[in-house]
């Protein structure tokens, strides 16, 4: 968690230094009905990269994701998945044996405490089924905002908007929902993004932000919102 932090601050506070936020004009309505309308038309039914088989997984295969990359939580998930697929078989399994799947993913030490440990509470508190409320979710072990908002979104189908660096970083660049903690961004992105492209809109702006808009040099000339984007220093 401090690590996210550190990463998400820095993005914050380099983004402040090229763009101060007061000196660049508010995208208007029209124009982010506009880049959601681009993103929509490129990629109509866009999806998340982790890899899962159940709402059970779902989660598992999330909370693994922390400061881990989807390629990376895959890699681990497919086997233990397979053997592993229901709180029930997870539980059984036991911590260490939890580890010996994910120790190729950071932090796994911690992440198999928590996901054993999330297995026992969706067993004696939600009869084994993954609770849909935010805050149910929010309550079980190695679970935050971010986690929730991702399985609320994908299992549920809700119109939810999980911010990570990635989507920090296009929200500010862009001044699609410029803020200084991926909380307002978030706030933000939920008034402003048009209701018929909220439930996609955190797959769009993810991947936007992991193959286009990266940190280091943005793909510009490959980007399909560039004509509306705010970002001064275009690479193309």
């Amino acid at each position: 968690m401090i690590m996210a932090y550190l990463l998400v601050l820095n993005a914050q506070k380099s983004i402040q230094q090229r763009v101060p936020f007061a000196l660049v004009k508010a995208l208007t309505k029209s124009e982010i009905e506009a880049m959601f309308a681009a993103f929509a038309a490129h990629d109509p039914e866009p999806q998340g990269e982790l890899e899962y088989v159940n709402l059970f997984t779902l989660l598992v295969a999330v909370v693994l994701s922390a400061q881990a990359t989807d390629v990376g939580v895959n890699k681990a998930t497919r086997p233990l998945f397979k053997i592993a697929d229901t709180p029930e078989k997870m539980v059984a399994l036991g911590e260490e044996g939890i580890r010996d799947y994910i120790k190729t993913i950071g932090l796994y030490r911690n992440k198999a405490k928590n996901v054993y440990a999330l297995s026992q509470a969706l067993i004696e508190k939600h009869d084994s089924q993954v609770p849909d409320s935010r805050a149910a979710l929010e309550a079980l072990p190695g679970v935050g905002r971010k986690t929730a908002n991702v399985v609320l979104n994908i299992g549920f189908g809700q119109p939810t908007i999980a911010v990570d660096t990635h989507l920090f970083r296009v929200g500010n660049r862009t001044m699609l929902a410029p803020g200084k903690t991926p909380l307002e961004v978030e706030k933000k992105l939920e008034k402003r993004v048009p209701a018929k492209y909220l439930l996609n809109a955190h797959h769009w702006l993810i991947l936007h932000g992991r193959y286009i808009c990266k940190a280091r040099k943005p793909a510009c000339d490959r980007c399909i919102i560039a004509k509306w984007c705010r970002y001064p220093a275009k690479t193309a």
